[in-house]
């Protein structure tokens, strides 16, 4: 994993490469790791700052609620990014507090490009939250590691990449219990349906057609609530996009970014 080399507005991050920013926001199930695989595609021609989320690597937990979370990772983006209004990525719980952070503090973020993203979860979803969380807090981490993991990658896809599995469930039970169960609180009481008919970004929504953590269907729901979005559902894929096709966000992002005004990191290379 590579090494966190800064530390601004209270978020530890690795930043490298050059260009319009894109600022990435990891997973609950899978730490910043789970985005390098776009460092190499993407650093030649942005500059990347891959954060790591209130409470993980050396970032100081958040016990705020949603509106907290979104507050840390707004100062996180004026301090890395100054003077600049990134394009934001979040998969999974990156996505959601993406989401409510451009809700929150309009002037933060260029633009959005969520993978494994909604605005509320159906009531089976939220069920799940809070499973996970009392079975962690009673027992540890180790306690709903398989069941993270089944969300992470369809056994199909486990089977394949046994080594990848292993680096996150690993990095997935040295979480603290008490920021993973924060997170689902969060989680199993989001709603953003109404506040996200105001975003004021654009929005790019993509969902692994094999997701089962935010099924596709709730990524269209939010693509179609905003005043500029777009649904792309890419195939052979879970929930975990940057890992499981790579090639594919890389494309996406691309072409995305080519879309936005100058300062919305736009594409630096020919279309």
């Amino acid at each position: 994993m590579l090494t966190a080399n800064s530390r601004a507005g209270g978020l530890t991050a690795h930043v490298t490469g050059s260009g319009p920013s894109i600022v990435f926001l990891h997973s609950l199930l899978a730490d910043r790791g789970s985005l390098e695989p776009m460092v190499p595609r993407l650093a030649g021609d942005f500059r990347l700052v891959l954060l790591d989320l209130p409470g993980f690597g050396g970032s100081p937990a958040e016990t705020g609620g949603l509106d907290g979370q979104a507050d840390r990772i707004a100062e996180g983006l004026r301090a890395h990014c100054p003077g600049e209004a990134p394009l934001l990525f979040g998969n999974g719980y990156g996505a959601f507090l993406a989401l409510a952070t451009a809700l929150r503090h309009p002037p933060a973020a260029g633009a959005l490009f969520l993978a494994g993203c909604g605005a509320a979860f159906s009531e089976e979803g939220r069920a799940a939250f809070r499973f996970m969380a009392a079975k962690s807090a009673a027992n540890g981490l180790e306690a709903v590691a398989d069941t993270a993991m089944r969300r992470l990658f369809t056994p199909k896809m486990a089977a394949l990449v046994p080594d990848q599995l292993a680096e996150r469930r690993a990095s997935f039970v040295a979480t603290a219990p008490a920021v993973f169960v924060d997170a689902c609180g969060i989680l199993a009481t989001l709603d953003l349906k109404d506040a996200a008919r105001a975003l004021a970004v654009p929005l790019f929504a993509c969902a692994g057609a094999l997701d089962e953590a935010t099924p596709p269907v709730m990524a269209q729901e939010l693509a179609a609530l905003v005043p500029r979005g777009t649904f792309h559902l890419i195939a052979d894929c879970a929930h975990v996009p940057t890992l499981q096709a790579p090639e594919e966000v890389e494309r996406l992002m691309r072409g995305f970014a080519r879309t936005l005004a100058p300062g919305q990191a736009a594409d630096t290379t020919p279309a």
